[in-house]
C-alpha cells in the first residue's frame, strides 16, 4: 500500500511549509503555495500532480502526521522508550509495513492527526504479519471508541487473511472521559481475541504500562513479552493496592516484567529492552505457521561432521548415578539444528524446559525436565508450563519432543493446596488431546504419575525410546524397597542386623528385577532401546514416519472441559 504521505510531492510541500513557517506566513497559506508549486514544476505531464494540484488539507495532514511523530520522540525518549512508529520499524522487514486508518478518529481541520492506536500489516522474515501498536504520546495510548474500532477491524481483517497477530502494549488503560463505551471496546477486543485463539498465532509486547481491564488483551494470547524497565501489567495498580489493603508497593514488584516472568508465570519472556524483545517476537514467529490451516515452515539444512561429533557428546552429557544433576539444555542442544533452542517461560517453573527447535530443518516444541533444578521433579508451576506449550504446539501444527527424566511430582502440603492435582490434570488433558506428531525419549528416569503425564505411549504419544540407562518404574529402587520390605528391614533392625547392608541388597535386586525399561519394552511401551548418540537421528527418522499423521475428530462434541 503506497500512502499519499509519502509520496516526494507531498513531502516537499512539508518540508516547504516547515520553511516558510518562520516567514511570517501562515501554515496553510504556504502549503497552498508550495502545492502549486509542486504541480507546476511537475515535468512529466502524465504525474497526477500535473493535473491535480495537491490540496492544503492533504498538506496539512502530512504536517500533523509529522509534528506527532516528533512530538512522539520528545515524550517516549524522555522515558527511554521508543515511538509506536519506531516500535514498528524494528519488528519488520525493512519499509514492508503497510498502514491502514492512519487518520481514523482524528480531526484534520483541528489539528488532531488521529487515534492512539497505529494499525496495519508488514512481513516477518518474508511472511505477513498483522499489527496494533498503541501510542503513548497521544491521549496516554488509552483506548477509547476510535481506537477499538481500528483494533477490531484489523484483527478481522488478520483472521480472514489468516495471518497471525502481534499487539504492541503501551497504554494508559480505558480513555475515562468515554465512560462504559471504553469498556463496551475492550469487550470487543476480548471476544475477538478468543475468536482467532488457535487460528493465527497471537504475540503481546509489553513495552508500557497495561492496567486494568486491558491486561486481558495480552492474557488472551498465545506468548506475552515483557521488558525489564518500563514494562508493567496489573489489575490494580499501586495506589489501590495501599487503599484498599494499606500495603505500599511499587509498580516494578507489583507487576512487573521480572514478577510476571519469574513468580506469576504471565508472561513468557523478558527482553533486556525493547529490542531484545521485539527479536525474540520476530524468532517466535520465525518457527510458528501463519495460521492453524497451515504448516510450519521449513528451513534448509544439511548436517555436518560437527553436528554428527556433537550428537556423540550425548553419552558423556547425562551421569549414570541417578541422583546426581546435570544441565538438560546441553542434550537439547546436541540433538536439534545448529544448537538453537529458543526457550519459552525461561524463568517460569525452571525444573521443565520448554520452547522451539529445529530438527532437520522443520521446527518442534521440545519439552524436558531439566535435572538441574530440583531434580527435574513436576510441581504447580511446571505443570502448568508444560500444558499450556504442549497446547500451543498442537494448536499450530508443531510436533513436540519430550525428553523425559523425572523423579515423580514434587510432595508437600504447599503443593496439594495449591493444586498440584488440578494443574497436573492439565499436561495429561494436553498430551491425551493432542494430535500433532509426539516423539518421547525417556534418558534416565522416569518414575509413577510422572512417567505417565510426561509423554507416554499410553496417553498418547506415537513413539517412544529410551535410553539402556534409563528406569522406569512405579517408584525408584530406595522408595519401593522401603515399602515392599519395611517388614523385613524391621525384623532385621530388631535382629540386630546390618539393615543398610540389606537395604542395599534389596535395591539392587529391585533395580536388576524391575527398575529398568525392560518391562516397557515386553508390553510395547517403549518402542525401541537406543544408543544416546542415536537420539538425533531416531527423532529425525521419527519426525519423517509421522509427517503426514492427520487430525480425526473420535466424538461429535463441542469441547472438552480442561481443568483450569
Amino acid at each position: 500500500m503506497t500512502d499519499i504521505m509519502d509520496s516526494p510531492a507531498v513531502k516537499a510541500a512539508v518540508r516547504s511549509a516547515a520553511a516558510g513557517a518562520g516567514t511570517g506566513t501562515t501554515g496553510a497559506e504556504d502549503a497552498r503555495g508550495s502545492a502549486d508549486s509542486a504541480a507546476r514544476g511537475s515535468a512529466n505531464p502524465s504525474q497526477p500532480s500535473a493535473h491535480q494540484p495537491l490540496r492544503a488539507a492533504v498538506v496539512r495532514a502530512a504536517e500533523l502526521a509529522r509534528a506527532a511523530e516528533e512530538r512522539a520522540r520528545d515524550k517516549q525518549h524522555a522515558k527511554g522508550k521508543k515511538t509506536a512508529r519506531e516500535r514498528l520499524d524494528m519488528l519488520f522487514d525493512t519499509g514492508t509495513f503497510e498502514e491502514i486508518g492512519r487518520f481514523q478518529g482524528g480531526n484534520i481541520a483541528a489539528g488532531n492527526a488521529g487515534a492512539a492506536v497505529i494499525t496495519g500489516f508488514g512481513l516477518i522474515y518474508g511472511r505477513k504479519v498483522a499489527v496494533y501498536a498503541q501510542d503513548f504520546s497521544v491521549k496516554g495510548g488509552t483506548l477509547g471508541t476510535a481506537e477499538g474500532e481500528k483494533i477490531c477491524r484489523l484483527m478481522d481483517m488478520a483472521i480472514d487473511l489468516k495471518v497471525p497477530i502481534v499487539a504492541i502494549v503501551d497504554s494508559g488503560g480505558a480513555r475515562i472521559q468515554e465512560g462504559v463505551a471504553a469498556l463496551t471496546q475492550y469487550g470487543r477486543i476480548f471476544r475477538k481475541t478468543c475468536e482467532a485463539s488457535g487460528f493465527v498465532p497471537q504475540l503481546s509486547l509489553i513495552l508500557g504500562p497495561c492496567a486494568g481491564g486491558a491486561v486481558y488483551c495480552p492474557a488472551l494470547t498465545d506468548l506475552i513479552i515483557m521488558t525489564r524497565e518500563n514494562s508493567n501489567m496489573f489489575v490494580t495498580g499501586p495506589d489501590v493496592v495501599k487503599a484498599a489493603t494499606g500495603e505500599t508497593i511499587s509498580m516494578a514488584d507489583l507487576g512487573g516484567g521480572e514478577v510476571h516472568n519469574r513468580v506469576s508465570g504471565v508472561a513468557h519472556y523478558l527482553g533486556e529492552d525493547e529490542s531484545d524483545a521485539i527479536d525474540y517476537a520476530r524468532t517466535v514467529l520465525a518457527y510458528l505457521p501463519s495460521n492453524a490451516e497451515s504448516q510450519p515452515p521449513v528451513y534448509a539444512y544439511a548436517a555436518t561432521r560437527a553436528e554428527r561429533d556433537t550428537a556423540k557428546r550425548l553419552a558423556q552429557i547425562v551421569p549414570a548415578n541417578e541422583r546426581q544433576p546435570y544441565d538438560m539444555l546441553d542434550v537439547i542442544r546436541c540433538i536439534v539444528d545448529y544448537g538453537e533452542f529458543v526457550q519459552v517461560q525461561e524463568l517460569f517453573g525452571a525444573s521443565a524446559l520448554v520452547g522451539f527447535a529445529c530438527i532437520d530443518g522443520h521446527p518442534v516444541g521440545v519439552v524436558a525436565n531439566q535435572p538441574n533444578v530440583r531434580a527435574g521433579i513436576l510441581d504447580v508451576d511446571s505443570s502448568e508450563k508444560v500444558a499450556r506449550f504442549v497446547r500451543l504446539c498442537d494448536a499450530f501444527n508443531l510436533p513436540v519432543v519430550t525428553l523425559v527424566d523425572v523423579p515423580g511430582y514434587k510432595p508437600g502440603s504447599d503443593q496439594e493446596h495449591a493444586g498440584i492435582i488440578r494443574r497436573g490434570a492439565k499436561v495429561i488433558y494436553a498430551y491425551a488431546n493432542a494430535q500433532v506428531p509426539l516423539v518421547t525419549v525417556v534418558l534416565r528416569k522416569a518414575f509413577g504419575g510422572a512417567y505417565i503425564v510426561m509423554g507416554s505411549k499410553a496417553i498418547g504419544a506415537d513413539l517412544n525410546f529410551a535410553w539402556p540407562s534409563s528406569q522406569i518404574a512405579v517408584l525408584g529402587a530406595a522408595g519401593a524397597v522401603n515399602i515392599i520390605h519395611r517388614h523385613d528391614l524391621a525384623k532385621a533392625k530388631a535382629a540386630g542386623q546390618d539393615v543398610e547392608a540389606l537395604r542395599a541388597r534389596y535395591i539392587k535386586e529391585y533395580e536388576t528385577s524391575t527398575v529398568n525399561a525392560n518391562l516397557s519394552l515386553e508390553i510395547g511401551q517403549i518402542d525401541a532401546m537406543i544408543d544416546p548418540e542415536q537420539t538425533r537421528e531416531v527423532i529425525a527418522e521419527s519426525l519423517a514416519t509421522l509427517a503426514t499423521k492427520r487430525r480425526v475428530r473420535r466424538t461429535t462434541k463441542h469441547h472438552g472441559n480442561q481443568p483450569l
